[in-house]
């Protein structure tokens, strides 16, 4: 007799037959919820902790995206796991590491191409260097569980593996030189020009927007430099919270990223405020300067601009009736999820908390994991009422709603062009999760709950998982490859496909476990 998932989760409020009879509408709309949540946390926390992390530490994207980025967007993994052991003393099993995996390789990837809006370039290194790292993961779990038990010292060697990953990181840059220089790949260089003008080229330099007090020694009298605020002071001194758009430009336009990624991604800051400016959503309101006799900015001199804008956060602004109803029921909805992360997550968008950016990214990793808890809860449950089989539930529902975070970073990365970013986080997660999310719990049952024990782990289906592992990156990098090393629509579609087939195919190798 196998006993069903939802007996390891809380008791729920309303009975079978009242969720049966309608109340299971309340689990969907608490589901639609913790979406939201989710999205709120990994937009306006997650992302910009991220971003100070990587600027603290002088990552590229790519390893931040494998470390940083996989880490926290796969802590729902390990907060479920870990209370699969502490509370709820079951097996962890690898049927949700297994679906995770599948989901975070190809659908997670599959929706970064299909939801870019654009073709975005990937290079062969990070997923030539996850791929097989990944490869070698999945060889030692097979090691480790073989026999169907887990030892403390065998828990402990995996987590030290992910130490290696971390070294491995450490020195990306020259291993992949050496690589490279070993079997000859040669990419090509991307260089950073300075534009300068001299000449008759001059006077096309009167007539621009200066950018972080910049002075152009080319401006003509005449000229564009007016007795205005620069652009990005505008941008600099704005309190108004930034959208997801605006947050991601941000965090391309800091230090790990490259020249040219900066350069474009500063560009289409500009571009973006000065057609909000231009349509009246922001002022460009004049500074107080030193003016010439003809109405320029004298060069070289300090000014300062007053801008006056509300900093209040808009979930502290108490809608009206004469709002229209609709506002009010937004506030309600969003007021106490926004009211909770606003006294409990450090924003890094602030000065005073960049201070706190490693605080900021811990209190994101675990909101991430309590509402990715909720959500696999409610989502349990339906399941349950609906009377869908655990086998299907845990490989499928349950493995992508834990990788929902994983969708969401890699998204966002994507959609800013950082296919390398997108990628690295997709198997990086994966390392992670078997790492990581498997062998923590394991250490703590068998060394620290019952020092010396053994941890039993159903093997059964194993032959298929590990089949089902290596299929999924042989199958990723050979689409990758036929699509010229680009995310594309086309690619994200066969991706999904895949991903849905495998998914169809692989509950009845689970099913009794």
């Amino acid at each position: 007799c196998i006993i069903p998932a939802y007996h390891e989760f809380p008791p729920d409020l309303f009975s079978h037959d009242a969720r049966a009879k309608g109340g299971v509408i309340v689990h969907v709309l608490v589901v639609f919820y913790m979406f939201y949540a989710l999205a709120v946390v990994c937009d306006d926390y997650f992302v910009a902790s991220l971003e100070e992390c990587c600027s603290r530490l002088n990552l590229s994207e790519d390893v931040a995206g494998a470390t940083f980025m996989a880490a926290g967007s796969s802590a729902p993994e390990l907060f479920t796991a870990i209370l699969g052991v502490l509370i709820a003393k079951g097996d962890v099993g690898t049927g949700t590491i297994v679906g995770s995996a599948v989901f975070n390789v190809l659908f997670v990837i599959g929706l970064c191409g299909l939801c870019s809006g654009k073709d975005v370039p990937v290079t062969w290194w990070p997923l030539f260097r996850d791929s097989v790292f990944y490869a070698f993961t999945v060889v030692i779990l097979i090691l480790v569980i073989y026999d169907g038990e887990v030892t403390w010292y065998e828990s402990l060697s995996m987590l030290l593996l992910y130490g290696v990953y971390i070294d491995l990181m450490k020195y990306n840059t020259r291993i992949h030189r050496w690589i490279g220089t070993t079997f000859g790949i040669h990419e090509e260089e991307e260089t950073t020009l300075g534009l300068t003008s001299t000449g008759h080229e001059a006077k096309n330099y009167s007539s621009y927007v200066p950018f972080n007090n910049e002075i152009d020694d080319f401006a003509q009298p005449g000229g564009a430099l007016r007795n205005t605020a620069p652009l990005d002071e505008v941008i600099r001194d704005s309190r108004r919270r930034p959208t997801l758009y605006e947050a991601a430009l941000m965090m391309l336009m800091t230090r790990p990223f490259r020249p040219k990624t900066r350069f474009w991604a500063a560009a289409k800051r500009v571009t973006h405020e000065y057609k909000r400016m231009r349509r009246g959503e922001i002022q460009h309101l004049p500074s107080q300067t030193s003016l010439d006799p003809n109405d320029l900015v004298t060069r070289g001199k300090s000014h300062s601009v007053d801008i006056t804008l509300s900093t209040e956060a808009d979930w502290k602004k108490i809608p009206r009736l004469q709002d229209g109803v609709l506002s009010v029921i937004k506030w309600c909805i969003q007021a106490p999820l926004l009211a909770t992360l606003h006294y409990t997550v450090p924003d890094c968008r602030t000065a005073r908390g960049k201070k706190l950016f490693m605080l900021s990214f811990l209190m994101s990793i675990f909101w991430t994991a309590v509402f990715s808890y909720v959500m696999v809860w409610m989502v349990t449950l339906i399941g349950f009422t609906m009377g869908i089989p655990d086998s299907i539930m845990g490989i499928t529902f349950l493995a992508a709603g834990t990788s929902i975070p994983d969708a969401f970073a890699s998204l966002l990365v994507s959609r800013q062009g950082q296919g390398d970013m997108a990628i690295a986080n997709s198997i990086g997660s994966n390392v992670f999760d078997i790492l990581i999310c498997l062998a923590l719990p394991w250490l703590i049952q068998t060394g620290m709950i019952a020092p010396g024990s053994i941890a039993y782990i159903n093997s059964g289906g194993l032959v298929w998982s590990v089949v089902l592992l290596f299929l999924t990156i042989i199958i990723t990098i050979f689409a990758i490859h036929r699509s010229h090393w680009f995310l594309t629509r086309k690619l994200g579609i066969f991706l999904m496909v895949v991903c849905c087939c495998i998914q169809c195919t692989e509950a009845p190798h689970y099913r009794g476990r």
